[in-house]
């Protein structure tokens, strides 16, 4: 099966392109840049989606749901955002269709069946969410508000790919409300580090914790916090973003609340999500060139067992032996599949499940059960243990943990080895064009310089890390002085 697949050294676009298709996570469907998640696929966001709402929920955020469209008016009313996702909004203009005397079998718009207010298919929510937050809060007895939704966006993109860009993409938003622009900011910076946390300790990917520069930053809000991450190819991918919104929806849509003291005030807003695109990511940072590597914490299978068999005597035995080791894992919460289909050799399975990315491998046949001891196989690193048949649940249990610090420690070697300081433009495009990865240069501040730099190399400014201390320098283009590094990259 994965034999056909590109090599990452060949085509690494046209290498995941076929990857995610041929390991069955997802496919283009009739409307061009959508896409069909499939179960396999849809069952590792599940996995995802139920770590980061715990992890929503455990910071006092709770879900809600609001429309897919927004009136071309209320979209309107914060002019920042309104502008930054305009070229991408699908409008909805008519609600109904009706037969086509001159095409018998074919449908038409019904004019007079025009909207009095056209539709905004929702790019994001904030419109939607705020105009509804100026009913909700009164006092600030009703501050803070802490709302998720899990939800559908549309954002009509002329180049997409699976995952990383489509029309429509699955995300969560988070939007709350405040009373002072301290908690807003707290708030903020709170939810930036639980998608870190969440990035580095189930998708095993290591992230830089920044802010964006000006022109990056999400329309209408005053401060982008993100989380870059680097792929095996050396671009960067923006794997979270963390949105300090001040008072400009709250003015927009006139939410005020009355203050201890009675006074009217605006309250101070924040907006925060993560995509599918994180599908990407975790396909990117680990797999290799026999398929997907998925870290333990998001496999939805996370070991499988194959049987090794001639007779239907010797699979009797085998099935026994091995829906006893599948009661046993699950116990132990570990997610474990028998495949028993006798239509398909074990070299055939053994494919399958490694280019699907499948943690752990146990591979029985009649001699193992002789010997008390069964095959365990790694896919991270592609090793083969014998192990006793006694000794097996503890192993893997074990060899999961491993295998989640383990994929993290290689992804993290191969950022750590791929941020690269420079000190002129000659070693800024050298480092680009040779090495890849983050280039930590020195940056004058301005927009001008920063696409300037855009223009001449494709690279962008992907965030002003968080850990970076103050440095005295001058900027690697234009020669001004600088108080510190940022980090650049050439990204998805």
């Amino acid at each position: 099966m994965s034999k056909n697949l590109t090599k990452r050294a060949e085509d690494y676009s046209k290498w995941y392109n076929e990857l995610v298709v041929k390991a069955d996570l997802a496919e283009n469907s009739a409307v061009r840049g959508c896409m069909i998640i499939k179960p396999y696929g849809y069952a590792i966001w599940e996995k995802m989606q139920a770590e980061l709402d715990r992890m929503f929920k455990e910071t006092g955020h709770q879900n809600a749901y609001f429309p897919l469209f927004v009136p071309k008016s209320m979209f309107e009313a914060e002019e920042k955002n309104a502008e930054g996702f305009a070229k991408e909004c699908a409008v909805v203009t008519h609600y109904r269709l009706k037969n086509d005397e001159d095409n018998p079998g074919k449908l038409k718009v019904d004019e007079n069946a025009k909207l009095e207010e056209e539709l905004i298919v929702r790019p994001t929510s904030e419109a939607i969410i705020w105009s509804t937050y100026k009913g909700w809060v009164q006092s600030y007895r009703d501050l803070p508000l802490l709302i998720n939704q899990w939800a559908n966006v549309v954002r009509w993109e002329m180049r997409t790919r699976l995952f990383l860009r489509t029309s429509e993409f699955l995300w969560q938003e988070g939007h709350t409300a405040h009373a002072t622009k301290e908690e807003a900011l707290e708030e903020t910076e709170k939810m930036m580090h639980v998608y870190a946390d969440f990035a580095e300790q189930f998708m095993a990917i290591p992230v830089v914790r920044g802010t964006k520069t000006d022109s990056e930053r999400f329309a209408g809000a005053e401060e982008t916090y993100c989380i870059e991450a680097l792929m095996q190819d050396g671009k960067a991918l923006q794997a979270g973003t963390s949105h300090f919104l001040g008072q400009n929806f709250a003015k927009a849509f006139d939410v005020k609340f009355a203050n201890k003291e009675g006074k009217q005030e605006y309250v101070w807003g924040t907006s925060w999500g993560v995509s599918t695109r994180l599908m990407g990511a975790l396909v990117m940072t680990h797999s290799d060139d026999l398929g997907l590597v998925l870290p333990p914490n998001l496999a939805p299978i996370q070991v499988v067992i194959v049987p090794i068999f001639k007779t239907e005597e010797e699979f009797n035995v085998i099935s026994k032996v091995a829906n006893e080791l599948v009661s046993q894992f699950k116990k132990l919460n570990i997610s474990v599949k028998f495949d028993n289909r006798t239509t398909h050799k074990p070299g055939f399975k053994f494919a399958e499940w490694e280019l699907k990315g499948v943690p752990t491998r146990i591979a029985i046949g009649p001699k193992d059960i002789e010997n008390k001891t069964f095959e365990v196989a790694r896919r991270d690193n592609l090793t083969k243990e014998i192990v006793s048949s006694e000794g097996v649940i503890t192993y893997i249990a074990t060899i999961l943990e491993t295998i989640q610090n383990d994929l993290f420690s290689k992804a993290l070697h191969y950022r750590d080895t791929h941020i690269t300081e420079v000190q002129n433009f000659e070693e800024f495009k050298d480092v680009l064009d040779h090495k890849a990865g983050f280039v930590s240069a020195h940056w004058d501040g301005t927009e001008e310089t920063e696409e300037k730099i855009k223009e001449l190399t494709k690279a962008t400014i992907r965030c002003i890390p968080l850990n970076n201390s103050l440095e005295e320098g001058f900027c690697v283009l234009t020669g001004s002085k600088s108080t510190r590094r940022v980090l650049f990259a050439k990204a998805y």
